[in-house]
C-alpha cells in the first residue's frame, strides 16, 4: 500500500465545528489561493493550526478540491451548499456531509472504520482505541501509525457526534453532528444510536445507494446492512428502520422493493425523470414504450422484456426505437453494450 492510503489526525485535534464550514466554503468560493497565505487564518479569522483544520475538513467532507496549481476549488456538492444552504444547517446537508466523510477511508480512515468496521455497540473509550488499533494493523501490516494519533482520532469521532447538552451548549467548539444523535455516553459508556427518523431525509439513503457504484442499479436488501459504505452501516439504521426508509424512496418512485419468493431486491435505474418501459419481443421483433409500472417493475430482465429508465427517451424515443430495431438488439446483453 501506498504511504498516503490512509490518514490519522489531519484535523490538527480540532473536530469540525459550528460555523467552519460555511466560512471555508464562502471565503474558498472568494479566492481558491486562501490557504496560501498564513494557512488562510487572516481570511477566516481563525490561528493557523485551525484554518489548516478546516482546510482538512473542507476535503475530507469533499466539497473541495485541493491543488499545487489552481489553488483549492469547491466541488459541485460544495457549490451546491453555498448556494442553497450557506449556512450548513439544514438536516440535509449535515447528513450528507457526514456521509461523505464516513466514506473517505483516505483522508478520515478513523471515521471510515469507525461506522464500518468497529464492532461494538456499547463501548468504553479504551475499547475503541483497542479495536481502532487492531482494524489499523489489519489494513495493512506496512502501515505505521503513531498510537497517540489513533487516540487523537477516536477521541475526536466522540467529540463530534455527541450532542452537545452532553458536552456544553455554550462550548464554542460544538459540532453540528451532535445533532445527527449518533452517539449517547452515560457514565463514560459510549453508545451507538439509531437516529430519529423524523430527523433523517430518506434521500439520504438514496444518495448512498447510487453513490457506492455509479453503473450499479441494484442491491439485496441483505447488503444494505453488510457492505461497505452501505446505509445501514454509515447511518446505523437497524433492518426495519432501513426497510421504512426504502419504503418511503419507493412512495417517491426512486427505488422498486422486490420482496416476493425470498427474493429481497432493491432496484434502481439512471435517470429516474420520465421513467419508461422498454418492452422488446423477441418472437415478433417488435417494441414499444409503455408508462412505468411499479407493481411489474420486479419482474425486470424476464426473457424478451427489457426494462430501461433514462430521462433522455422520451424527446428521441422514435429514433432509438428505430437504432434498436436496425441493430437487432433484442436482448439484455445487446442493449447494455449499445447504451
Amino acid at each position: 500500500m501506498g504511504k498516503n492510503k490512509y490518514r490519522f489526525k489531519g484535523h490538527e485535534s480540532f473536530i469540525l465545528r459550528e460555523g467552519w464550514l460555511n466560512k471555508g466554503l464562502y471565503e474558498v468560493d472568494r479566492n481558491p489561493k486562501v490557504f496560501s497565505e498564513n494557512y488562510g487564518a487572516d481570511a477566516l479569522g481563525v490561528g493557523p493550526n485551525m484554518a489548516k483544520a478546516i482546510r482538512y475538513w473542507l476535503r475530507a467532507a469533499e466539497l473541495v478540491t485541493d491543488s499545487p496549481k489552481t489553488g483549492v476549488m469547491l466541488t459541485a456538492i460544495g457549490q451546491l451548499i453555498l448556494a442553497h444552504d450557506p449556512c450548513v444547517e439544514d438536516y440535509f446537508t449535515l447528513w450528507l456531509i457526514h456521509c461523505k466523510i464516513a466514506k473517505n477511508r483516505e483522508l478520515a480512515t478513523a471515521w471510515n472504520l469507525f461506522f464500518n468496521e468497529v464492532s461494538y455497540e456499547e463501548f468504553k473509550k479504551q475499547q475503541l482505541y483497542d479495536e481502532m488499533e487492531t482494524l489499523l494493523s489489519d489494513l495493512d501490516d506496512e502501515v505505521q501509525v503513531a498510537q497517540s494519533s489513533v487516540y487523537a482520532d477516536c477521541d475526536a469521532i466522540l467529540r463530534m457526534y455527541m450532542p452537545a447538552k452532553e458536552t456544553n451548549p455554550e462550548e464554542k467548539n460544538a459540532s453540528p453532528f451532535g445533532k445527527l444523535g449518533l452517539l449517547k455516553n452515560t457514565e463514560g459508556i459510549y453508545y451507538r444510536k439509531q437516529p430519529d427518523l423524523n430527523k433523517l431525509p430518506e434521500d439520504i439513503v438514496w444518495f448512498l445507494l447510487v453513490d457506492k457504484e455509479k453503473n450499479r442499479t441494484s442491491v439485496y436488501l441483505d447488503d444494505l446492512w453488510k457492505e461497505m459504505d452501505s446505509p445501514g452501516k454509515i447511518l446505523q439504521l437497524k433492518r426495519t428502520a432501513l426497510i421504512e426508509m426504502l419504503e418511503r424512496l419507493e412512495e417517491k418512485d426512486k427505488i422498486v422493493m422486490n420482496r416476493t419468493a425470498g427474493l429481497n431486491m432493491i432496484y434502481w435505474e439512471k435517470g429516474l425523470i420520465g421513467r419508461h418501459l422498454l418492452h422488446a419481443d423477441t418472437v415478433h421483433h417488435t417494441i414499444a414504450l409503455s408508462p412505468y409500472e411499479k407493481e411489474t417493475a420486479g419482474t425486470r430482465f424476464c426473457d424478451g422484456i427489457l426494462f430501461v429508465a433514462n430521462a433522455s427517451f422520451e424527446p428521441s424515443k422514435s429514433q432509438i426505437i428505430a437504432e434498436l430495431k436496425a441493430r437487432n438488439i433484442f436482448t439484455l446483453s445487446a442493449l447494455a453494450t449499445y447504451l
